[in-house]
Parts: structure tokens; C-alpha cells; sequence
């Protein structure tokens, strides 16, 4: 581990990054808490209405100098960005890993994949400033052009605080905007320490207010802000989109998931379980897209529960500093709610497999065993999102019930299905109601194909082409090479044939 990276935080703590510079918060600060040790790695204030103001200023300022740059001067300032990402993924994975708990594989890999977003919409938006389309005049040039919306507002969760901002980052400065980041309260200093990357930048281009919802709703109803990218809980997403559509802000927004994972008796059993504990651990189960409810065909259920308690029992829980698969939770309170969530399980009558508790070792941190259920559709585990190393696995006969078990809830982010055969395959693409289908690769994803759901999931979507279109606008272009009279002016001709139209009607 990089030695000067506590020393980075002690000197980011309490602190927000403006115009280019660290600045001391002057709002109430909060103490942060190592989930693995329990102990204190730092602090953070609560931007106040000023800081915002100085933010915002400083972002309109920016933006309008970032947006009279050339494509081509954009382009390289974001490959840029990305060679900053890769070269300190290390130090900022470490921070992150400290602050939330995951492994520090995992923390390591988020600079890299969000270094590879800004590569991809680098040369997207280089070659996509809009499109020329055929005149409806002779003569004349008719374009769409597109525009930057302004100042984008990114409010960010503890779960992939990198790699979700640099999705978002990535697009709205490629689509020529400035972006203001409101991070989680879990991570604040590991966005901070994220700011290094942005240093070739104009100052104001990119910016980090920290606090807590008080903040983030000052900016999403900032009069000079103009679009508001958000990733959270349902209730606050709602809160968000009111907040700015009353201001006619556009928002892209990713709320919740409770993705299904579907294993069919043409699938390896061996290879769906891996992939399932996968879906279903990684993180600590702190993913939008984790695998929260198994459907599993009797032919081969008792077989795969077997093999995915077999997973679950093999992975190693502890610091994510070590060498381990899972980390603590990132909070108490999140601990503490997956001891509830399997508790109202059992009283239910779901059978514990296999975890379900806090492990013995290592006696302190906010830690979770991994957890297979034999489970009922009509448990409530099954219609809530855990976000947390559970994996309910429930029996049923056909497709068909899988399918239809799968769209029984008010949410559709991902879904995965298991199977050797097409037309199964085929089947779950068309029948889920999902943003995302997964068919035998759980978890993947690719800057060019646009990641997003349906339902109370949310709106938008992130990454692809749709995800630069999110923070732009069209604007409609028509060019005459010359000034000259245009024969539907005024004064309208005397003309027989309108009033052989209009027949005797008075006029």
C-alpha cells in the first residue's frame, strides 16, 4: 500500500476542491469510519450555500472556456485525464478501500475502468458534434447542432464512487459541459483525492462540494446549474427528479435494482454457481446489478444450492487490505439491516444454508458472512433489495415462471439467466423487463452499450452514445449562402386558388 496515502487524507479532510484549489470547509464536520477497523481515517464538512455559490461561479466560468476549446484540444486534455486515472488508481483505490471497505483488487480496478470511459467519449465526441440533414430548401445548409447543457450536478454513491463519476465525468465534459460532484458520506475523500487527475484541466471544470443531502439539494436547485446526474435510493431519486423538474433540469438517474438470476437444467451447474457467487458477493453484495434473487429450475436445484454454498463458504471475509474476496459492509447501519433482513427470512421459514451472521473472526469491523437462503417467491427478501452478501435462491418448474417471477417486481436494472439453449436465451432478452440481460456473463459491461432500467430503476441512461446525448442539447440550424426574399413573406399575393379553397366562405 502506498505509504503517503493516510497522510493524503489527513490533508484532505474537511476540505473541498473550488476553482482549482483545496479549500477548509467552513460547515459542520463529520468523523469518517474505517468499516474494517472501526476506527477513525478522516473527516469531512458540510459544503455551506457560500461554498456553493463559489462553485457554481467558478464552474460557469470554466465551462464557457472549456467549451471554446477545439475538439481536437478536448480530446487530448481527456486522454489526459485517463493517464491520470491509471497512475494514481493505486493511491485512490487504497483511500477508497479505506473508507468503504471493499477489497483493495476491486478499489484498484474502478481508476482503471474509469480511465477507459474517458477514452471511449474522448473520441466519441470528437467525431459526433451533430449531423447535416437534407435542406427543405434549395440551396440552403440545414444541421443539427449539439450543444453542452452547462453545469452538470453528479451526486455519487459510496458503492463505485470512481467508476460511477467517471462515467458520468467522462460524458458531460466530452459533451462540453462543467461538473460539479456531491459525494457519498462514506467516500468523500477518495472523490477529493480523485481531483488530482482533473489538474490539466481549466480550473472550475471539475469540482467536489462535500456534506450530506442538504448540499446536493442547494445544487440541484441552483439556478446555474442545468442537468443533475444522481445514483441512490428510490426515495431520494424521487426527491431529485421533483427538485429538478420543477426547474425543467433534465436528470439521469439510477435508483435501485433487484436483479434475477435464472440457472435452466441446460446450464453447467459448476459454472452458473461460480457465476452466481460472483454476481451475487462481489463488493459485499454492494452493487446495483448484484444478483438479489435466484430462481433456479428443480432439475438442478439442489445441486447449484449446493455448489453456491460451496462458493460462499470459500471465500475469504476480512480487511480489504488483505488478501480477501469480501470486505465489511460499509456501515453499521447496513450491517446491521442484513442481520434484520435475514432474521424476518427465517421467521418466514426460509432454511439458512450457509452464513446469515456476523463472522468470528476477525471480532471487529462491520462484517457479514456470505449467505445462501432456500427461500419462497412470496418472501419479502424476495421484494426488496438486500445490498449485501445474500443470495435467496428460490425453486421453480419452468421458463415461464422464471420469467414471470423475475418480472414480479417494481424495479429492472439487470437480469442474468444460465442456459445452453438459444431459444431460452432469446426468451429472457424479449420477456424481462430489464434495462440490462446478462446471458451466461454476469456483471460485464462496455463503454459503448448504454447501461441502464426500467421501472422505478429510474431514467437515462450511462454509458454509449445515449450517455453523451444525456448532457447535451440539439440545436436547429438553417443557413441561406445568401440573403434574398422568400416568396411566403408578407404581403400574401392575391391568389384564385386559396379562395377557390375557401369556397364562399367569408373571409
Amino acid at each position: 500500500m502506498a505509504s503517503d496515502v493516510m497522510e493524503t487524507m489527513a490533508l484532505l479532510s474537511g476540505r473541498h476542491f473550488v476553482d482549482g484549489e483545496l479549500i477548509p470547509g467552513s460547515g459542520i464536520r463529520h468523523r469518517l469510519i474505517d468499516p474494517a477497523t472501526e476506527r477513525s481515517c478522516g473527516e469531512y464538512a458540510d459544503a455551506t450555500a457560500e461554498e456553493v455559490e463559489l462553485a457554481v461561479g467558478a464552474a460557469s466560468r470554466a465551462q464557457r472556456e472549456w467549451w471554446a476549446m477545439s475538439a481536437l484540444d478536448r480530446t487530448a486534455a481527456l486522454h489526459e485525464v485517463a493517464a491520470r486515472l491509471e497512475a494514481g488508481a493505486a493511491r485512490v483505490g487504497e483511500c477508497l478501500t479505506r473508507e468503504m471497505g471493499k477489497p483493495f483488487r476491486e478499489s484498484h480496478w474502478e481508476g482503471g475502468a474509469a480511465a477507459s470511459s474517458f477514452r471511449y467519449y474522448a473520441e466519441l465526441a470528437r467525431h459526433d458534434q451533430g449531423r447535416v440533414a437534407g435542406p427543405a430548401i434549395a440551396g440552403q445548409v440545414h444541421l443539427t447542432m449539439k450543444e453542452p447543457l452547462g453545469t452538470v450536478v453528479s451526486i455519487v454513491p459510496f458503492n463505485f464512487p470512481v467508476l460511477l463519476f467517471g462515467w458520468q465525468a467522462a460524458a458531460a465534459l466530452a459533451a462540453g459541459n462543467a461538473i460539479i460532484v456531491k459525494p457519498s458520506e462514506l467516500t468523500p475523500l477518495t472523490i477529493l483525492m480523485l481531483m488530482e487527475a482533473f489538474a490539466g484541466l481549466p480550473s472550475g471544470l471539475v469540482q467536489t462540494l462535500t456534506g450530506g443531502s442538504a448540499v446536493g439539494q442547494m445544487l440541484v436547485a441552483h439556478e446555474n446549474t442545468h442537468a443533475v446526474a444522481f445514483t441512490g435510493s428510490v426515495p431520494a431519486a424521487q426527491a431529485v427528479a421533483r427538485a429538478a423538474a420543477e426547474r425543467f433540469k433534465p436528470t439521469l438517474i439510477e435508483a435501485s435494482g433487484n436483479d434475477p438470476f435464472i440457472v435452466m437444467p441446460s446450464a453447467d451447474v459448476n459454472l452458473a454457481a461460480r457465476g452466481g457467487a460472483f454476481a451475487a458477493f462481489l463488493n459485499c453484495g454492494q452493487v446495483c446489478t448484484s444478483a438479489e434473487r435466484f430462481y433456479v429450475h428443480t432439475d438442478v436445484f439442489d445441486e447449484f444450492v449446493e455448489r453456491l454454498a460451496a462458493e460462499a463458504r470459500a471465500l475469504r471475509v476480512g480487511s480489504g487490505l488483505d488478501d480477501v474476496e469480501i470486505g465489511p459492509m460499509a456501515s453499521e447501519r447496513e450491517r446491521d439491516r442484513l442481520e434484520a433482513i435475514v432474521q424476518r427470512a427465517v421467521t418466514q421459514g426460509a432454511r439458512v444454508v450457509c452464513g446469515g451472521a456476523r463472522p468470528v473472526a476477525p471480532g471487529v469491523g462491520w462484517f457479514f458472512e456470505p449467505t445462501v437462503l432456500e427461500v419462497e417467491h412470496s418472501f419479502d427478501i424476495m421484494h426488496g433489495e438486500c445490498f449485501g452478501p445474500i443470495a435467496p435462491v428460490c425453486r421453480v418448474g419452468s421458463l415461464d415462471e422464471a420469467i414471470d417471477l423475475a418480472n414480479d417486481s417494481n424495479v429492472g436494472l439487470g437480469a442474468n439467466i444460465y442456459t445452453e439453449q438459444l431459444d431460452e436465451a432469446f426468451r429472457a432478452i424479449n420477456e424481462i423487463e430489464s434495462g440490462i440481460v446478462w446471458v451466461n456473463t454476469p456483471l460485464n459491461d462496455n463503454d459503448a452499450v448504454p447501461f441502464g432500467g426500467r421501472k422505478f430503476t429510474g431514467s437515462g441512461r450511462e454509458l454509449g452514445a445515449e450517455g453523451l446525448e444525456q448532457f447535451r442539447r440539439s440545436k436547429m440550424v438553417m443557413i441561406a449562402p445568401r440573403a434574398e426574399a422568400d416568396p411566403e413573406w408578407f404581403p400574401y399575393p392575391d391568389d384564385d386558388g386559396y379562395r377557390a379553397v375557401m369556397g364562399d366562405a367569408s373571409l
